[in-house]
């Protein structure tokens, strides 16, 4: 035990006093906010107005579409498709008479594409218009209608989504807890690749300058093997954990330089995008992450994340390290070996992108409790509740085999480790490491 500390103490005092640790922990977290800020400024600032003449042959359509900070629309019946431009406009949207037994064709013509944003927009006040035309011809007053619209959410009534489960009875919020579980499974599935590979690259390099020979002279090459993932794994920790603290203090002081009145305008801007801000839109959550502090549980989810983290970590870092132990100085050969480690990760990534949106299928618990998967899958649904949508036993049992699998990923590696290390100028296959793993000591 006190050469694998003495091992783990090596590889994180060496690491940490590294240059590009000190400039990685501290420069990701600014630029981070610096994308989160240049997206809010972008959204706003690349809204265009464009002006839009109506040319409505009914008259149908007078002073129906009300203008945005995206579209002016002003009505000229003298201008047509051939003389728009010249008045300077950007468009024109040409409505001839509408009749109720056939479908006419309202255009929107102009020499540029205006935008999907702006087309949205457009047909939406459309839409509007020819509702309130139905509802006036069946004889509803025009000032009911837009009573109506203006007090239907305000005054009628007010949604809440409620969870109620043993008597009790919490509010639920789906949006925060996609962007909370999305959030988390990500970085989980980052951290995956950048500190697994840290540990070949590690592994390699101590293999190819004949350091490991040394060691291992005066070690075991499973404390060697340990040693190195343990201590990169408090690395990845050290710097995981400065980086919240450091992203947390500069988004609330993004908050307070950015006013709130363009976060609001970027907000609306991103919402006229249809089906397509899903991911903008989580620049604006993490702005707003202060508000939902109350109503998370916050030490269940911290508690959960760093087992998954360090669970996941290890799980793969030890598969990485034995496929670095083999590798010689061709980064081909060192692709092929990665490829049945990384081909997991990924899929465990496309199965959480499901589970963050609907975390009860089929596909998110079985993902969620699979060794290969269950780190990125199950953090993407312990945020909508436990044990409300994730049982005590699927988290129970999610954790049980991912700590098996630990034990099992690193009693294969360690052997196919203790073989590879002192391996030179020999390619590898894959049923050589097979057998390596699986033969008897």
């Amino acid at each position: 035990m006190d050469k694998i500390w003495l091992i783990i103490k090596r590889e994180y005092l060496t690491r940490v006093r590294n240059k590009t640790f000190i400039l990685s922990t501290f420069l990701l977290p600014i630029v981070m906010i610096l994308f989160i800020g240049g997206v809010i400024l972008l959204t706003v600032k690349s809204v265009d107005q464009y002006k839009i003449a109506v040319n409505d042959a009914s008259g149908m359509f007078k002073d129906e579409f009300k203008s945005t900070k995206m579209v002016l629309y002003d009505y000229r019946s003298d201008i047509n498709e051939k003389n728009y431009m010249k008045e300077g406009y950007s468009g024109i949207l040409m409505i001839p008479i509408l009749h109720k037994e056939k479908k006419d064709t309202i255009r929107l013509i102009s020499e540029k594409q205006l935008g999907l944003m702006t087309d949205d927009a457009i047909r939406k006040e459309i839409n509007k218009a020819v509702e309130d035309r139905m509802f006036q011809d069946r004889g509803i007053d025009r000032r009911v209608i837009d009573s109506i619209r203006e007090n239907s959410e305000n005054s009628v009534y007010e949604f809440r989504s409620l969870q109620v489960k043993g008597g009790q009875v919490k509010e639920s919020n789906s949006g925060r807890s996609y962007g909370i579980g999305f959030a988390c499974g990500i970085l989980i599935y980052i951290t995956l690749f950048i500190y697994g590979a840290a540990v070949m690259r590690g592994v390699m390099e101590e293999k190819m300058n004949r350091i490991a020979e040394v060691m291992i002279s005066s070690a075991k090459p499973f404390q060697l093997m340990m040693g190195k993932i343990i201590g990169i794994a408090a690395v990845s920790l050290t710097q995981f954990l400065m980086w919240i603290v450091l992203m947390s203090v500069l988004s609330t002081a993004l908050t307070a330089f950015i006013p709130h009145d363009m976060i609001q305008q970027a907000q609306q801007v991103n919402q006229n995008m249809p089906n397509m801000a899903q991911n903008n839109s989580m620049a604006f959550k993490i702005l707003e992450f202060k508000n939902v502090f109350s109503d998370v549980n916050w030490g269940l989810l911290l508690f959960c994340f760093l087992y998954y983290f360090l669970g996941g970590y290890l799980f793969y870092s030890a598969l990485f390290a034995a496929v670095g132990s083999v590798v010689n100085e061709d980064p081909q050969e060192a692709q092929a070996l990665m490829l049945p480690i990384t081909m997991p990760i990924i899929l465990s990534f496309i199965v959480m992108s499901i589970a963050a949106s609907t975390p009860s299928s089929p596909v998110a618990v079985w993902g969620s409790i699979i060794p290969f998967s269950s780190p990125i899958v199950m953090m993407a649904r312990i945020p909508y509740g436990v044990p409300g949508t994730v049982p005590y036993w699927q988290l129970a049992l999610s954790m049980v085999l991912l700590f098996l699998g630990f034990l099992f990923t690193t009693w294969m590696s360690a052997k196919i480790y203790r073989t590879g290390i002192l391996l030179y100028g020999k390619k590898v296959n894959f049923r050589e490491l097979g057998r390596w793993a699986f033969r008897r000591s």
